[in-house]
């Protein structure tokens, strides 16, 4: 069976995708923010994330944020588990009605000065679902936003550019 995986292998070569192009303006940019987060802050940034009803998308990107292409870690910013840890809440998604209450209570738990940063554009306007009978709409509507990235879904370096606009504007 592994044999047939090797010689599979040897005939086609290994099929990936490549790794992105994010320029070389993107590049310099990363090592800044490593040096803005700290210098700004004087410690790691942690940022806990609340999915707020959306479709996963924007999730997939925010994951991504953690791979060794970017290496989100390396830069000093780190996911926290509990609100009452973290510095800026990364929120996606329209706001279902369900959610309201525990995106309120999140946004409460995290201690001042907090940031709010709202991702995807289901997040920053309602995207294609709006305010109807189970969505509230936007991040705005239930929780005040400073930093709005739009995209569906942005790619990974424009959520870094949005968390570091967050926190320089912090600053």
């Amino acid at each position: 069976m592994i044999w047939r995986v090797v010689k599979q292998i040897a005939r086609h070569g290994i099929r990936s995708e490549p790794a992105p192009d994010i320029g070389a303006a993107a590049e310099g940019e990363i090592g800044r923010i490593q040096a803005d987060v700290l210098k700004i802050l004087g410690k790691a940034l942690t940022i806990r994330m609340v999915d707020a009803g959306s479709c996963n998308g924007c999730e997939l990107e925010i994951n991504a944020l953690g791979n060794p292409y970017y290496n989100i870690e390396g830069l000093g910013i780190k996911f926290v588990a509990s609100p009452r840890h973290a510095d800026l809440l990364l929120v996606t998604g329209p706001v279902s009605r369900n959610m309201a209450t525990a995106l309120r209570r999140t946004f409460d738990a995290t201690p001042e000065p907090r940031l709010v940063v709202a991702v995807g554009d289901c997040g920053c306007d309602g995207g294609i679902f709006g305010e109807n009978y189970a969505s509230c709409g936007p991040v705005s509507s239930v929780i005040p936003v400073d930093v709005w990235v739009p995209g569906c879904p942005p790619p990974p370096i424009e959520i870094l550019r949005g968390i570091l606009t967050a926190v320089r504007r912090r600053a």
